[in-house]
């Protein structure tokens, strides 16, 4: 069975709540993304920290975009990553279920930490750790649909 013919049978079975489902994957994705993220220690760091250092801007890009990625990075911090999920949140509920949403983060080091540059923290990366969770992530959303 193809995916899309799968989807029209979940669609059939939950009486509509398709559009939940796909709200909820596009968050728990987002909230994956964020919380394997890594946040700044300098105690692992070779040179001293700059003065004021708080890690946490990593988690803190990580942006919700509709139709087409968020552009451009922010200036802020989020060592929890909370912040940074009811964003996500908030721009998810405020699109339509049906699109292309994107979870994308824009610092000029995303690339780095994903290909393993935080040794202690992810040493395997962020987004593809979250890909291989993509199936369990849809499957807990449909049964969340289905109670």
């Amino acid at each position: 069975m193809s995916f899309g013919n799968e989807l029209k049978a979940f669609a059939k079975k939950t009486g509509g709540k398709l559009e939940d489902v796909a709200r909820e994957v596009v968050i728990n994705v987002g909230r994956s993304v964020v919380e394997k993220s890594p946040v700044g220690d300098a105690a692992y760091w070779k040179n001293p920290p700059p003065p004021g250092y708080v890690g946490g801007r990593f988690r803190a890009n990580w942006q919700h975009g509709f139709g087409s990625p968020a552009s451009g990075a922010l200036d802020a911090i989020d060592p929890s990553g909370g912040v940074s999920i009811a964003h996500i949140q908030s721009g998810v509920g405020s699109n339509p279920a049906a699109g292309v949403h994107f979870i994308s983060n824009n610092l000029p080091y995303a690339q780095e930490i994903e290909n393993g540059h935080s040794k202690r923290q992810a040493p395997r990366g962020v987004v593809g750790l979250t890909a291989i969770e993509f199936k369990d992530i849809v499957n807990i959303s449909v049964q969340k649909a289905k109670q």
